[in-house]
């Protein structure tokens, strides 16, 4: 996915052990805030290590990002900070017709597809990054505004709790 965070690496330039800081700068970091729908980013850095094997390239490391995402209950602003390791795999594009079936398994699910001599590492970081945010954001407001608005609590929808209210019924 083509984003502000591109980063083209020439796979002829790439050599095992090569060490990469991938640093946003403003506009980077608007493009990503606008690209997954955030409030604000205040910062992304992707520290990588690189390895190569033929067309076959692996960047190990680690995403930090500082950001802002908005409470799914109010809107309110819900800062966040990510901090993680990830692990990807750059391959050719898989040579295959419009009918064949193409099965991924579970350690192809970091694994990204590229076409020609480069890979995009800031793409993929940026990728990262919105599968490493938190899909439900709450506030701090939000247990309050779920139950003026008359939502009860998992704890309260239970079935152990709902026995004990009707419990409580037939005590009285």
């Amino acid at each position: 996915m083509n984003d502000g965070f591109a980063h083209q690496l020439r796979l002829d330039s790439i050599r095992d052990g090569d060490r990469l800081d991938l640093i946003a700068d403003d506009d980077e970091r608007r493009d990503i805030a606008k690209r997954l729908g955030l409030g604000a980013v205040d910062g992304v850095e992707a520290h990588a290590c690189l390895s190569r094997k033929g067309g076959q390239v692996r960047a190990e490391g680690r995403l930090v990002a500082s950001l802002v995402q908005s409470c799914v209950v109010t809107g309110a602003p819900v800062a966040a900070h990510i901090d993680e390791p990830f692990a990807l795999i750059f391959r050719p594009e898989l040579q295959a017709s419009p009918d064949d079936e193409i099965e991924l398994g579970a350690a192809d699910c970091d694994t990204v597809f590229y076409e020609g001599g480069t890979i995009d590492l800031g793409g993929a970081i940026a990728d990262t990054l919105a599968l490493s945010l938190d899909p439900y954001p709450r506030s701090a407001e939000a247990d309050a505004a779920l139950k003026e608005a008359g939502v009860i609590s998992e704890a309260e929808a239970s079935p152990f709790a709902v026995l004990a209210q009707l419990k409580k019924g037939l005590d009285s």
